[in-house]
């Protein structure tokens, strides 16, 4: 079968198409068919080793698809079931394997594409907005990178929930998608100073938390339009990691709180991990939360979805289809 491996870290040039054996099942697992793959910063992370994983691997961890084989023990599925997950390497490939507790159903009314383009940033964006920080009606939240996969279904969840959204983005061109999907107000930080600007809306009071996935840039800022007591939930670096923080500042900009959390102690039991997704699915299906699935690769262009995630150059998710 056909997959991306890397065999040493580094840029987009070491994703590799190889030739590797047909997987077989695990005891406890089913291999998958799949259909499409989301592409995702944590996999990048990944590649350039930023995030360790022991060489050489199939990257990615993201997709949907058709059940093909089961292991022996296995009794909830069958070939034939769609299925979809995340958090298990090896999904640029043509099958994966994955422990079936870790699966989770795709129902009617959602496409493989969309199962595939929600299963990380559509859980991510629900356990920030229902876990992370439970956000309510009538408060305010900054959304860093708005018109990016997560932030784009972040700004939907957030409005549908009632609560104001200031969304910063870096192009007009990426603005208008973000005020589409709820943004009441929209920054754009290359024209404009996004604490300035944030202070204003909020009549200097601040907003009472920040979803933060880009980091490095963002960060410091991001503590000083908080208001007193605010939450900074960082779920990302997609601008490089962030400098070691002096606690005692989360006291003098008024009693903050910080967390740092990743999406698999949110789905870190089975029952999570089915509410989440059933959720998330549940939402797409009711029309509640669109998808902008910006482009689809095939699988042996994987190298350019990488260069255009990490070069800004796209809105939405990216697919690669093998």
């Amino acid at each position: 079968m056909k997959a991306i491996q890397v065999k040493q870290t580094g840029g987009p040039e070491v994703l590799r198409l190889v030739d590797i054996p047909i997987l077989q099942p695990k005891p406890n697992e089913a291999v998958v068919k799949i259909a499409a793959a989301g592409v995702n910063f944590i996999d990048t992370y990944q590649r350039e080793g930023r995030y360790k994983v022991p060489l050489p691997f199939v990257i990615g961890q993201e997709a949907a698809g058709t059940v093909s084989s089961v292991g022996a023990e296995v009794e909830t599925l069958k070939p034939g079931d769609r299925v979809a997950w995340t958090g298990i390497l090896g999904t640029y490939a043509e099958y994966a394997a994955a422990p079936t507790d870790r699966l989770v159903a795709v129902p009617q009314g959602v496409s493989d594409q969309q199962a595939a383009a929600a299963m990380l940033q559509g859980m991510t964006a629900h356990y920030l907005l229902y876990g992370a920080f439970p956000l309510q009606r009538g408060q305010t939240a900054l959304v860093h990178a708005a018109a990016g996969g997560v932030g784009l279904l972040l700004v939907q969840m957030a409005h549908n929930i009632g609560a104001r959204v200031i969304g910063t983005v870096s192009t007009e061109e990426k603005a208008k998608p973000a005020r589409e999907a709820g943004a009441d107000e929209v920054i754009l930080y290359t024209q404009a100073d996004f604490e300035t600007e944030t202070r204003r809306l909020t009549g200097g009071k601040g907003v009472d938390v920040v979803y933060d996935g880009v980091g490095k840039t963002t960060f410091e800022k991001g503590l000083n339009v908080l208001r007193p007591r605010g939450y900074m939930v960082l779920f990302g670096g997609s601008s490089g990691a962030v400098p070691p923080l002096d606690l005692i500042q989360l006291s003098t900009k008024g009693s903050l709180f910080v967390t740092r959390p990743t999406l698999g102690h949110y789905i870190a039991t089975r029952e999570e991990l089915q509410a989440r997704s059933s959720a998330v699915f549940g939402m797409i299906a009711q029309g509640k939360l669109k998808l902008r699935i910006e482009h689809t690769y095939k699988l042996a262009d994987a190298q350019q979805a990488h260069r255009d995630l990490e070069g800004r150059k796209t809105t939405g998710k990216l697919i690669l289809l093998p």
